[in-house]
């Protein structure tokens, strides 16, 4: 669900930034509010999570972000761009908490050798979200668009109207599962919330999520413009639409995949191969033109698979009763959602969009760095912990 709210995004822009007559920087405002809500919620739902425990913080978690959905009516009534940015911002807020209670949770739930394995799975079907929305957004969306002519917000109703109800019943769902209580990472222990930060891998780590966040939010954003705009295939936005699928659907495989792979590979490796190789494609794309800088691009998606629940895994080595509050400092390095893609936006507004992707370049050369050497755990620190 959370994978399909986030991928829902990609679609609003082209489709809001029509609404409103509004240019990349304006129509990014859209990732700027949804992310921008990790920074301002991540440090008090990691306490929140430490007080009232994993299962609890799931389902306040969907209930606000089914809050959020329904935001979208009134929004669309309205037709005001500010009313959407605050359902988004509500919604997300919703979606952090989910974050900060849910990941640490797969990960304590087994041996920690295989946490990178275990949440990369957990995180294929947030990828299988991602997969579907683009063709499902993209049909609602985009259909009456096309079949009217005119530029209008009212096509969002329905399509959030769904996942209200949906996020709902999941809600109700898990208020009565009974689920295993994470006794040790449950416990507060009265440290500052920033104390794990003195931990190097996970401080690393939070610029990690930030940039590996910050790049697929900025690609995706901008895919259906670059498909649409750079590569010459002269689609309409349906169309273009249509290939976010491809680029969300190679994530999924990837991470089923990737669950694989990490059981006899390094995932320090596994996360440094991935990021050099999304780099690459990146390039490759911006160096020709027609289907190959099409698929170059979509092709990103493959090496975004494992990268997120990887950092976030790795950051969280060896925290133990710290586990919630790192947690809680890593989802608010998600705001990278916010500022990288808006840095993207303004690049492309004045020097032009294909110029605008060495933003995320940068990123996964950074992510390759974390990868091979800002992801170990500095000994001395650990017996500190210890």
């Amino acid at each position: 669900m959370w994978g399909f709210i986030t991928c829902l995004n990609d679609l609003l822009i082209p489709y809001l930034k029509d609404a409103f007559d509004l240019n990349y920087t304006q129509a990014l405002l859209i990732q700027f509010c949804f992310f921008g809500a990790y920074f301002i919620a991540s440090l008090p739902a990691g306490w929140l999570v430490g007080r009232i425990g994993f299962k609890k913080g799931i389902v306040t978690g969907l209930s606000i972000a089914s809050i959020g959905c329904l935001l979208f009516l009134p929004a669309a009534s309205l037709h005001i761009y500010s009313v959407f940015l605050l359902a988004l911002f509500v919604l997300a807020t919703g979606i952090t908490l989910l974050q900060v209670s849910a990941n640490p949770y797969v990960t304590a739930l087994g041996e920690a050798k295989t946490a990178s394995s275990r949440l990369t799975m957990t995180q294929a079907f947030n990828a299988f979200g991602t997969t579907v929305a683009p063709s499902f957004g993209g049909w609602l969306l985009f259909s009456e668009l096309e079949t009217s002519g005119a530029a209008g917000a009212e096509g969002v109703r329905l399509p959030y109207l769904i996942l209200a109800g949906a996020l709902l019943v999941l809600a109700i769902t898990f208020a009565y599962l009974k689920l295993p209580t994470i006794l040790q990472q449950e416990k507060t222990s009265g440290e500052s919330i920033f104390a794990p930060m003195a931990r190097k891998h996970l401080s690393l780590g939070m610029l990690g999520i930030f940039v590996y966040v910050g790049a697929e939010v900025a690609i995706g954003s901008l895919l259906v413009s670059y498909i649409k705009e750079v590569s010459g295939l002269n689609l309409n936005e349906q169309s273009a639409a249509s290939y976010l699928t491809y680029y969300w659907g190679g994530a999924m495989v990837g991470r089923f995949v990737g669950a694989l792979v990490m059981q006899k590979v390094s995932a320090h490796k596994v996360l440094c191969f991935n990021a050099v190789m999304a780099a690459v494609l990146i390039f490759t794309s911006l160096q020709s033109s027609g289907q190959l800088a099409m698929w170059s691009l979509l092709a990103v998606g493959l090496c975004n698979s494992i990268m997120f629940p990887t950092i976030f895994s790795l950051a969280l080595q060896d925290l133990k009763h710290q586990t919630s509050q790192g947690s809680g400092l890593l989802c608010l390095a998600i705001v990278g959602g916010a500022f990288i893609p808006l840095l993207q936006a303004y690049i492309a507004d004045i020097q032009g969009l294909p110029i605008s992707f060495v933003v995320p370049i940068a990123c996964y050369f950074y992510i390759a760095y974390y990868g091979l050497i800002g992801s170990k755990v500095n000994d001395v620190n650990k017996e500190k912990l210890a």
